[in-house]
């Protein structure tokens, strides 16, 4: 991507899309164009069509999406199929009818079969069922996914396809139930610490965020539904599932520099998985971000609920033979995400 080309990044103020602004800021990128939601509403395509009308961006890095965990993809299915598949919709098909040069569509690890093979290979997509708790979401992305791949394929465009891993780092959503794994751990670690150290008012500001707070009782009703709870002398977090399921998480800031590496050198039809090439254990997350946050108390988990895909690991070996490979380490991306949660509040 030449220097002063017009770049679109939808959903520059997400986790991917923020990440991606400001690499490409710091690389010299000088003609971004970026639209909040309120702007630009992806899923209206009369909104899509007068933007790239007018814009005409030369490339476009689709990272914008509703997203969330298991519990906010369980109780809004409609909502994340209907409004991932028509923003995947209206920008790929915009970006071909006004002349993009290149565009990159981000999917998602969730796409593979629920018990595909461990490393899961770019080619082991659609060939088993999707795991249920997610579905939605994924069906949508497949969609996106596939729609690149064909216009390329009938018109020609350049339009590439990237499947990362779990994400995490600054600008996160970090709701405690509609959040994906590792920021929903964080904040309920952050507000266990607080509990435990008796700092109301901490808990009070951090809660204010998204709850209506007018009482002690409130509050402690709302920390209860999040599974924090004092029992005598010792506060408790329960966690959802058993623990067992392993992850792979990618600090959000590798992932950018991995899309900027594919603009530059990946054309292709079949997509690309990004990864770290290494997971985790739930339960070995949760310490984690336990020594990261300095929580002390005790860790319960309920495997009553549901745990969802057993394993999803991501073969990296395309990428890597491509040359890149991610450098930021969990630990050290935890602990970056952590100051900087705390510095929102």
């Amino acid at each position: 991507m030449e220097k002063n080309a017009s770049i679109f990044i939808s959903g520059h103020r997400g986790l991917v899309g923020s990440a991606l602004v400001r690499k490409l800021v710091s690389l010299g990128y000088h003609n971004l164009l970026l639209k909040t939601h309120s702007e630009l509403e992806l899923a209206d395509q009369t909104q899509v069509e007068a933007f790239f009308s007018e814009k005409k961006p030369e490339y476009v890095i689709h990272a914008a999406g509703k997203v969330g965990g298991i519990y906010a993809n369980n109780a809004y299915p409609a909502q994340f199929i209907y409004q991932n598949l028509a923003c995947a919709i209206n920008v790929i098909h915009c970006a071909y009818r006004y002349g993009t040069k290149k565009l990159l569509f981000l999917g998602s690890s969730c796409i593979y079969p629920k018990l595909a093979p461990q490393p899961i290979k770019e080619e082991f997509l659609l060939t088993g069922l999707l795991e249920p708790t997610n579905e939605p979401y994924a069906l949508a992305k497949i969609a996106g996914l596939k729609m690149a791949e064909y216009y390329r394929k009938e018109y020609g465009c350049d339009f590439i396809s990237a499947i990362p891993n779990n994400l995490y780092g600054i600008n996160d959503h970090f709701h405690p139930q509609n959040s994906h794994v590792l920021p929903a751990l964080l904040r309920k670690m952050h507000l266990a610490k607080c509990m435990q150290n008796n700092d109301i008012s901490a808990i009070r500001k951090d809660l204010a965020r998204d709850y209506p707070i007018t009482s002690n009782e409130d509050m402690e009703a709302i920390l209860a539904e999040f599974g924090i709870e004092r029992r005598e002398n010792e506060v408790v977090l329960k966690l959802w599932g058993s623990g067992s399921p392993f992850r792979e998480f990618m600090f959000a800031d590798d992932l950018a520099d991995a899309l900027i590496f594919l603009m530059a050198h990946y054309s292709a039809s079949a997509p690309v998985n990004i990864g770290t090439g290494h997971d985790i254990s739930i339960y070995d997350l949760a310490m984690l971000v336990r020594q990261t946050v300095d929580f002390a108390g005790e860790i319960l988990w309920d495997s009553s609920k549901p745990d969802g895909t057993p394993r999803k690991q991501l073969d990296i070996t395309k990428l890597s033979e491509l040359g890149f490979r991610a450098t930021t380490p969990l630990s050290e991306g935890l602990s970056k995400t952590y100051e900087w949660y705390k510095e929102t509040l």
